[in-house]
């Protein structure tokens, strides 16, 4: 009788639940030593890089002599080269406020509860994907165009090409609508309207179709139409920049839309 109470006794203690474990882990000394060592080999490569490297440094500033090509700092050359395929007024206002209203909303359409605190492949694969598709992919690419490919009269040329003050290229620049066929000035602004139109309307039932296919019906219910506009206004905007790009460095595409207020 005594050893069957204790063989009890036993497997009771085994059965009772056990406290959770600890599985957090230090800021000190796991992640501070990690950056230290991240910070001295950036270090070491931005040093390495600076002595082989000139600086680009140009003659001191002359008020009656423009330079060729005159760019801006290499943190504005994104925005300079956005000016090639928009209007001023859209590449300098509207898609800054689009960039700065997107940061700004962020935190609320993204309601995933998974991975707070910390991003990983696994739990955010399509915010990180859209992130590197919006900075990496774009804003990046546009400020290695602007440095490196963008010579004198803002020309193109390639790495293997001298910088030609000389060159000539003839702008053989026009309107999509006038591809397409239309000459008269209010048929082209009505048929550039209606394509951006159906940009947007094509655009929002993929992202709809793909959402419902990818998360479910429920998810996009929680999700709210709110968050879903917002976030498909903004990744179009998005896409329709690298649409812009493609169509004006492949076809000569000026613009999409012409009026006398707006270009687009």
């Amino acid at each position: 009788m005594a050893v069957a109470a204790r063989v009890a006794a036993r497997r009771a203690a085994e059965a009772k639940p056990k406290a959770p474990s600890d599985d957090k882990i230090y800021t000190w000394p796991h992640l501070v030593r990690v950056e230290f060592l991240v910070a001295l080999l950036v270090i070491a490569g931005m040093l390495v890089w600076s002595l082989l490297v000139d600086a680009p440094l140009e003659e001191p500033a002359a008020p009656t002599r423009t330079p060729n090509p005159s760019k801006a700092p290499w943190y504005f050359l994104g925005l300079q080269e956005i000016l090639v395929y928009f209007d001023p007024w859209h590449a300098g206002v509207v898609l800054p406020s689009l960039i700065i209203v997107g940061l700004m909303v962020l935190p609320y359409i993204d309601t995933n509860p998974k991975g707070n605190g910390y991003y990983t492949f696994t739990e955010r694969k399509y915010e990180i994907l859209t992130f590197f598709l919006g900075f990496h992919v774009l804003w990046i690419s546009l400020i290695v165009v602007g440095t490196f490919l963008r010579g004198p009269g803002w020309n193109w040329f390639w790495p293997w090409q001298p910088w030609d003050t000389h060159k000539v290229v003839a702008m053989s620049n026009v309107d999509l609508p006038f591809i397409l066929g239309f000459r008269e000035y209010w048929s082209q602004a009505a048929v550039g309207l209606c394509l951006i139109i159906i940009y947007f309307i094509v655009g929002t039932a993929a992202m709809y179709w793909w959402i419902v296919r990818k998360k479910g019906r429920a998810f996009f219910e929680r999700w709210g139409g709110v968050r879903f506009g917002l976030t498909v206004f903004l990744f179009l905007n998005m896409i329709a920049v690298v649409v812009k790009m493609v169509l004006r460095l492949g076809l000569n595409v000026k613009y999409i839309m012409v009026t006398p207020w707006i270009n687009i």
